[in-house]
């Protein structure tokens, strides 16, 4: 990752749709900015998350996703998808966000930021894209971007480098900690909740689906 950097900052409005869910209004349409922005810990300045329950706040506080990953969703949804599609406030070139772990720690322009969980695709998200079976889909893929804590605050704009601070290891790369959730994978939760800087989304889930398996369990003897 020499030569990674920052394609575009993107920010979203809240805007009322219909479609998007319970609430019926989302941001997730997401548009790129010409200036350097200010990055804080709850995100990129003049940014909106509609639904604060599953989205946002400081585990949450960026999104990335890679413009080579959107490049490959190009050739299989055979439609052109610009910075900001998928929702994602930061598009990254050069960098394997697929492969990045959790915990690991960039420096993009003057922020330092931590990713802290993958994109786990929701009902909006299907909405949003409008393709068949696109939950299913985008899952399969393994290519779900990364969450990311603002450690350092700073400004942001296309161009900026981006460099790898630190990779714990025996962590678990995104691509793998978006399957755990599918799988109810106790070893590789365990390995999520020992590493540094994970989302605080992840504490209680390896107790919680361990006491989950003993119930099946005493049913099933029962």
């Amino acid at each position: 990752m020499a030569n990674a950097r920052v394609v575009c900052v993107n920010v979203g409005c809240e805007v009322a749709a219909s479609w998007a869910g319970g609430l019926k209004r989302t941001a997730i349409d997401k548009r790129p900015v010409t200036a350097a922005v200010p990055v804080g810990t709850l995100g990129v300045d003049g940014d909106v998350q509609s639904d604060k329950d599953h989205h946002g706040g400081p585990d949450q506080a960026l999104y990335a996703y890679a413009r080579e990953d959107l490049d490959w969703w190009t050739d299989r949804l055979r439609q052109e998808l610009r910075g900001g599609m998928f929702g994602e406030n930061i598009t990254t070139d050069g960098l394997d966000i697929t492969g990045a772990v959790i915990g690991e720690t960039w420096r993009l322009g003057d922020v330092v930021a931590q990713v802290t969980s993958p994109r786990v695709p929701c009902a909006v998200f299907r909405n949003w894209m409008d393709e068949p079976g696109w939950v299913k889909a985008f899952r399969e893929a393994g290519r779900p971007g990364a969450y990311l804590r603002v450690l350092q605050p700073g400004l942001l704009r296309a161009g900026d480098p981006i460099e790898l601070l630190a990779r714990p290891a025996g962590s678990v790369t995104v691509a793998e900690a978006l399957e755990v959730f599918y799988r109810r994978d106790v070893e590789v939760m365990r390995r999520i909740e020992a590493a540094p800087g994970h989302s605080s989304k992840y504490d209680g889930l390896t107790a919680e689906w361990l006491a989950a398996g003993q119930q099946a369990a005493a049913w099933a003897e029962g």
